[in-house]
Parts: C-alpha cells; structure tokens; sequence
C-alpha cells in the first residue's frame, strides 16, 4: 500500500473561504493547529486498507492501459497529439516506469499486484496516454490510440483480464462516447473469460455500453481528487480476485436526469460530504465490493449526459441496487443546493486590496472559474488581465493567457523590449474579447507550454504561452522564475487542485465570475444533444 505522505493532510483545503478560511487573519494559531491536526487524522482514515492476497494456481496475464482526457465541448481547439505529448505519451515497456514516476491510478494497480499477486501476475503495459483538459481530441488521434489498445488485447490471446484508467469525460472529434467505444469493442474481442476493471474520475460520463461492457467500474472518492493511487490499488484487487474467482462482481448502474456541478461537488464540504461518507461506510459492509458516485462534468454535450450511481456487489445484484439507489437518493436531495458565490474581476481586486494581512503572509489566489483550463476551456480569457490593467494599481500580480498567435508575433522581440501585443478572443469569439496589452518583456523561453512569455506592465507579470496553463500547481510560476510569495495576487485556472496545491501560500481564495466557456450556470450553455428532461433546465419531480 502507499506509504502516507505527512503532507496529505493539505488535501482537505476547503473549497470556499466562507466555510474554512486558512487565514492568519482568522483564526488563532490554536484553532489553526487543530483543524490542520483533525485534517490530517481524515487523511489517515481515508487511506483504502491493505488487500488481501489473493491464490492463483498458475501463473495469469492482465493487461493494462491509461488513456484520459477531459473535454470541454464549447471548446472549439482539438486537443492533439502534441498535446498528449506535453504530459504523458508512452507505450510498451515505456508505461512502468512513467506510472510509479507520476504515482497515481497506474502506480496504485502496479503496487497491489505486486502486494497481493503472489508472484504469478504477468503485467502486460500497452501504453499511457494523457493530456491537459481541452476541446475534442483529434479523431485520428484517438483512432491511433484506441487501436493500439486493441492490437495489445488481440495480441496476448493468454491474458485473463485487462485494467482501464480512463477519465470518463473524453470527448472525440465527431463521435459521443469515445470511452464506451473502447470498453465496447474490447468487450467484443474477449467475451468468455476475461474480466475488464475501469477506473474513471468522479466526473465522468457514464453511458449504457460502459455499464454492459465492465464487470468493475471504480471512481475516484475526492474532490479536489487525491485518492488516484487508492482508486487503481482498489480496482486492481477487485480485478484479481474476480480473474482468481474469489469474487463475482455483480454491477448496477443508475443514470438520473441531473446536471448539476462546477463546484459544489467536494466531498469533505455540503452537500456531498454525507454522500462520500456514506459511499466508505457501506464499502465496510459485507459483500459490498464497491461504490462510486459520479456529478459528471458539466461541459460535455452527450445524449446521456447526467449523474450516475454505481454499486457492486458480490455475487448480489440487489445489495448492489440497494447501494447505489440509496447514494443517488442522498444526491438527488440535495439538487438544489445552489453554487458557490463568485465575484466580478474588480470586486476581486478590492477585496484583495483589503485583504492586507493575508497578502503580508501569503498571496491572494483568484480562482478563473469561467476560464478554467482544467475544464477544458481555451486559456485565452482577458477579463481578469483588463480588469488588473485598470484597477490594480499598486499589487503584484501573476496571471496568464494563452495565445499562440501572439507569441509567434512577439518572438522576435528581446528581453527587455516593450511590445504592445493584441491577446484573447481568437478562440473563443463569444463570450471573450480581444484585448490590446502593452509591457516589458522580461523573459522568454521554450517550456512544456510551448513558447513563452513574462510580460510585465507595472505590477502584473502576465505570463502568455502557445498552450493553455492551469496553474494549479505554485510550481507552475516558480519553475518560470517567479517567486509565488513576492506576488499579491495569483490567478490559477483550475477549479479545485490549486485549493490544496497552495495551501501553504494562499491566505484567501476569490472565485472570480466573467464570461466564459466554463460557466457554471448550466442554463446558460449551449448544449444541443443532452437528454430532456433534465434538472435544473426543467421540473423533474424524481431521479428515477
């Protein structure tokens, strides 16, 4: 099993200030010190126990592969090759030591084989595809890859079982479903003897063919997630017992007719959090093997778009319906729980310039919801940019734009030239305008997001990058030479890693509010393919 990292307890930052703000300001080191000591004793409870070993007569091959990507229908940039390329890309006998490198799903199921497959385990890699959230994959991409997966499961004829970690909210260039298509047609190649266990985030998708094709489907029991490794060492003891016939996985899936997300779905904050709790209290119970919940990604467009419920159990599909009837009672009680509160760039920014205690010990973290990056949302958002230009004034900022074709026009400049450049509003035409941006250069270089950028106009280091940045990370910035404690301000665009990612330099967290492809107000998407009814677009009086 993994071993606890003392700074997993950093894992339950909170989702809003108004429920745990970590703020000097606020609270007492007393108080500080005993909720950071209650959160690290909920990290050591949330650690899944050490598995059992399971008795193989002879020795069994199981095959295994990660393919995961997020989409964000609305946007219309194809997510492509280079951009898998950018995070992970590995086949073969490349995958072991790429998986135990990153430590998450694939690490998880390679560490409870080795755990409890008493030796007679022949692992199969076939590869490790992933990439940053974004528009569509690329359809021949995608082909290229589902298809090597494919000849990998034709090719080991002798394989009892194959492991999938999946994202469960892809999306594929002119098709619906790209996952289910995968698990489907592996389905179709191995009927008799083969079982197929698929892990998927909790904001997954999931549709008919996924539930007809898995005999396990595993999701993640976090949100900001933190429980990768746990989820694939979960599936993968459940994959073994079932090829060592120790257990008979019986699976229900229920789909509901609701869409609701972007936010209020963290599972140590209400509503969700007696939901989560609920989901581990009944995985302690007797022939329940497994259960998942999953409120979806919001930005898909998919004819079975909506929540879903999974329960499995051993060998008894009414425990298992039982199971997960009752986790989408609990959900569909609390459907109208609304959103997070947000607020506009400039409220942002007055705030902030209040907030002078928090800025003293740490940075102000504005959270770009309606850009997020790790929602699959361009990057090339000016709002907030246009918003600091003109209100800002004294405080430091660091924040980001995506901009390819900016970059290639700045690129023959120097460091130490002041350039005007035209930025945003080339992607997305809608709800984003271009912006004209005047400043310094200050540095340029070639990252993993391509060529970049620091731009510097008064306090704003704008950082504007050939590739969309997240920012979740505050590793993101120092690696660009920026020191996160030097700043005022930091926007990130991502919706939940950064809440634990800057835990030890964030004294206060603004969700921001603009326009933008990662609106959280679902009635004001444009989907075209959801299914109808569908809560809360209209009045569905029950899940069922």
């Amino acid at each position: 099993m993994k071993k606890f990292n003392f700074f997993t307890f950093i894992d339950i930052y909170p989702y809003t200030t108004e429920k745990i703000t970590y703020s000097l300001n606020t609270y007492t080191m007393k108080q500080l010190f005993f909720i950071l000591a209650s959160l690290a004793i909920l990290s050591f409870m949330g650690c899944a126990p050490k598995a059992e070993p399971v008795h193989f007569e002879e020795e069994v091959s199981i095959l295994y592969a990660e393919f995961m990507q997020e989409v964000n229908t609305f946007n219309p940039v194809y997510t492509m090759e280079r951009n898998f390329k950018a995070d992970h890309l590995f086949f073969g006998d490349e995958v072991p030591a790429s998986a135990i490198e990153e430590d998450k799903q694939l690490a998880g199921f390679l560490s409870v084989v080795d755990e409890i497959g008493g030796g007679k385990v022949n692992l199969i890699p076939i590869l490790q595809a992933k990439s940053m959230s974004g528009g569509p994959v690329d359809s021949l991409f995608y082909f290229k890859i589902r298809d090597a997966i494919l000849a990998g499961v034709e090719a080991h004829p002798e394989a009892a079982g194959i492991y999938l970690s999946m994202h469960g909210a892809m999306g594929v260039q002119g098709m619906f479903d790209p996952e289910g298509e995968i698990m489907t047609m592996v389905r179709e190649l191995r009927r008799e003897d083969f079982a197929m266990a698929v892990t998927f985030d909790l904001h997954a998708n999931n549709t008919l063919r996924r539930a007809e094709s898995a005999d396990l489907i595993v999701g993640y029991h976090t949100n900001p997630h933190r429980d990768h490794f746990e989820t694939g060492y979960k599936a993968g003891s459940l994959l073994l017992r079932t090829v060592a016939g120790e257990i008979d996985p019986v699976m229900v899936v229920n789909k509901m007719p609701l869409l609701k997300g972007g936010g209020m779905n963290v599972d140590f904050l209400k509503p969700f959090n007696k939901i989560f709790r609920a989901m581990k209290q009944m995985e302690k119970e007797e022939d329940v093997l497994s259960v998942s919940f999953f409120p979806i990604h919001i930005w898909i467009d998919d004819p079975e778009l909506g929540y879903t419920t999974i329960g499995i159990a051993d060998g008894n599909a009414a425990l298992a319906q039982e199971k997960a009837d009752q986790i989408a009672d609990m959900a569909w009680e609390v459907r109208t729980v609304p959103q997070p509160a947000g607020n506009s760039p400039e409220e942002a920014i007055e705030m902030a310039r209040k907030a002078k205690i928090a800025r003293a010990l740490g940075v102000v973290v504005f959270c770009d919801v309606s850009d997020a990056v790790g929602t699959g949302t361009p990057g090339e958002s000016t709002w907030i940019l246009k918003a600091l230009v003109e209100k800002s004034g004294e405080l430091v900022s660091y924040i980001t734009i995506r901009d390819g074709v900016a970059v290639a026009e700045a690129w023959s400049h120097d460091v130490g030239e002041t350039i005007s450049m035209n930025l945003g509003g080339k992607i997305d035409t809608i709800y984003n305008h271009p912006y004209t941006y005047e400043g310094e250069i200050t540095s340029k270089e070639v990252t993993d997001y391509g060529k970049t950028l620091i731009v510097e106009h008064d306090g704003i280091k704008l950082v504007v990058s050939d590739l969309p940045m997240s920012l979740d990370d505050p590793n993101d910035y120092r690696d660009l030479g920026l020191k996160i404690m030097k700043a005022d301000i930091v926007v990130v665009k991502n919706l939940f890693p950064f809440r634990y990612m800057y835990l030890l330099q964030n004294r206060k967290t603004i969700n921001v509010i603009t326009p933008g492809l990662s609106n959280i107000r679902v009635e004001e998407l444009d989907y075209q393919y959801i299914p109808r009814p569908i809560y809360p677009l209209d009045d569905v009086k029950d899940w069922r």
